[in-house]
């Protein structure tokens, strides 16, 4: 999520319900010059977003003392390491699950692109089939929808599903000028960028049975960190001893939010692999 979302977060986070501020990028205003003019300055401010923790995930689990006895393994570090990465993945899923419906309308959907409405990016019902053949094409259709809300180019990413890439690599991106990298990307295995877009693949995108049947349907988010902002703080590590057994209880709690502050700088495709 740090990737791809603005984490520009003022003030402590020591539970669930709690505020944060996230600044955001001022708007300036761009005036004709004529030689000789005088320049009047702007005073461009900071908007503040308010940014409510109001989620949370958790885990607990005990160390018997006769097992703790019996391994040479520290039980508790191994568990600890373990529950942390496994919190990424639960809270990355949670959120790319929900992003889809909160793009802008003119971001996603069948009639997609602000200015031009007539770029596909799938919707419920009849999904985007994509093969080794059109994989850029939607990649770079995705990227003109944002080009037409007038989004930077610079920091644009492209988050897709781990089959998507596989398709890229068998696909004819065999110039590494398009992909950003010194070599291809059929050389050296990275899918780098296409067409200004750095490229995450996720495995925590969803993966669904479409309303019309079809199966393994899945997002695809194009995107700016101008579009989603994101918070995350782990706020509880404790060990304890149980009650009802003998052994150690570990256990944490990482609260975190999210919000779609942009919706313009974000588009949705719905696909699955054709």
């Amino acid at each position: 999520m740090a990737a791809i979302s603005n984490t520009n977060y003022q003030g402590e986070i020591s539970g669930q319900g709690d505020l944060v501020k996230i600044r955001t990028v001022p708007d300036l205003v761009i005036s004709d010059y004529s030689s000789g003019q005088t320049l009047v300055n702007q005073r461009p401010t900071s908007s503040v977003i308010e940014l409510l923790i109001d989620k949370g995930k958790s885990w607990s689990a005990i160390v018997d003392d006769v097992i703790a006895v019996q391994t040479d393994i520290d039980m508790m570090n191994l568990w600890s390491t373990d529950a942390s990465e496994k919190m990424k993945i639960a809270i990355d899923r949670d959120v790319l699950g929900v992003l889809g419906p909160l793009v802008a309308a003119a971001n996603r959907g069948a009639t997609a692109g602000r200015i031009s409405a007539n770029i596909n990016l799938g919707v419920a019902g009849t999904p985007v089939a994509l093969t080794k053949v059109n994989i850029i094409d939607f990649l770079v259709d995705a990227n003109e929808v944002l080009q037409q809300q007038n989004i930077p180019e610079s920091g644009r990413f492209a988050v897709l599903p781990f089959w998507a890439i596989s398709l890229l690599k068998k696909s004819d991106l065999k110039d590494a000028s398009m992909s950003g990298d010194g070599v291809s990307v059929m050389r050296n295995g990275r899918a780098g960028m296409i067409d200004g877009l750095t490229l995450y693949s996720s495995n925590n995108l969803p993966n669904v049975t479409d309303s019309g049947g079809q199966t393994g349907c899945s997002n695809i988010y194009v995107g700016h960190k101008n579009a989603l902002t994101f918070a995350s703080q782990l706020v509880k590590t404790e060990t304890l001893r149980a009650e009802s057994t003998f052994g150690d209880i570990m256990r944490g709690l990482q609260i975190f939010g999210y919000k779609m502050i942009d919706p313009t700088a974000m588009a949705y495709g719905y696909v699955y692999k054709g």
